[in-house]
C-alpha cells in the first residue's frame, strides 16, 4: 500500500505547523474524511460480526472502538507521533503524545488511504489495525452503556449517584472534551472525546472497570 508523498505529508500536517510555516492546508479535511470512513468500516464490521445485537448495543460498542483514546493508542502502536508535523508550541507542550493530535492524525491517514485506494482496500487495512481494539472493547463490555453500568454499581455500594465534570478545549470546529467521573466527591477516572457524551461514557467505563476490581485484603 502506497500513499503519494504529498498526500502523506498533508495527512501529518497539524494546523500549528501550517500556521507557523505559512501553509494554507492542514490535515483537518483529511481527518474529517477519515473519521467518516472509519465510522463506516467499524459499523459494517460490527453489523456483520454481531447479527443479534440491536442498535442500542451496537452504537456504544462502536464508540468503544473509534473513541479518541482507542485511536490514540493505535497511533502510538504505529509510532505515528514521531512523524506528525507540529508547530513549536505544540512540540514544547508534548503534542506528539496528546490523544487528540494522535487520533486526528490517524483519521487523516485513513482519509488519505481511502483517497488513494478506495473503500475496499481501506477496509482491509483498517480492519487489521482495529482488530485488537475491537476485541478488547467487547471483552470490557463496551457494548453496555458505561454511565448506566457505573450508576448501578455505585448505587449498590451506597455512594449515591455518579457525577461528571467536563472541560473543553480547542476551536469551535475541532473541540476536545475531558470528563471526570466523580463518585462521592472523588475523581475516579477521566475520559477524552470529541463530544461531551463520548468523554463521559469513556470516563464512566474506566471508572466501572476500576471499581469492579476487588480490593486486596
Amino acid at each position: 500500500m502506497e500513499i503519494s508523498p504529498q498526500l502523506l505529508e498533508l495527512a501529518l500536517t497539524h494546523r500549528s505547523h501550517a500556521y507557523e510555516s505559512g501553509l494554507s492546508e492542514t490535515n483537518e479535511r483529511l481527518e474529517f474524511l477519515g473519521d467518516s470512513v472509519l465510522g463506516l468500516i467499524v459499523t459494517e464490521e460490527l453489523f456483520r460480526r454481531f447479527p443479534d445485537l440491536d442498535e442500542s448495543r451496537l452504537s456504544p460498542l462502536r464508540s468503544g472502538v473509534v473513541n479518541m483514546r482507542a485511536l490514540a493508542d493505535i497511533a502510538r502502536a504505529l509510532e505515528l507521533g514521531s512523524y506528525i508535523r507540529l508547530g513549536k508550541g505544540e512540540e514544547n507542550t508534548g503534542g506528539r503524545d496528546k490523544n487528540s493530535l494522535l487520533s486526528d492524525a490517524l483519521e487523516a491517514i485513513i482519509g488519505a488511504i481511502y483517497i488513494e485506494t478506495g473503500f475496499q482496500k481501506t477496509s482491509e487495512i483498517i480492519g487489521g489495525l482495529i482488530e485488537k481494539t475491537l476485541v478488547s472493547a467487547v471483552e470490557k463490555g463496551a457494548g453496555l452503556d458505561g454511565k448506566t453500568a457505573l450508576q448501578e454499581l455505585v448505587a449498590l455500594s451506597g455512594k449515591g449517584v455518579p457525577e461528571y465534570l467536563v472541560t473543553e478545549t480547542g476551536p469551535d470546529h475541532d473541540k476536545s472534551f475531558t470528563a471526570f467521573a466523580m463518585v462521592a466527591g472523588e475523581a475516579i477516572a477521566q475520559g477524552e472525546g470529541k463530544s461531551k457524551r463520548e468523554a463521559e461514557q469513556i470516563a464512566a467505563r474506566v471508572a466501572f472497570e476500576l471499581l469492579s476490581v476487588p480490593t486486596q485484603e
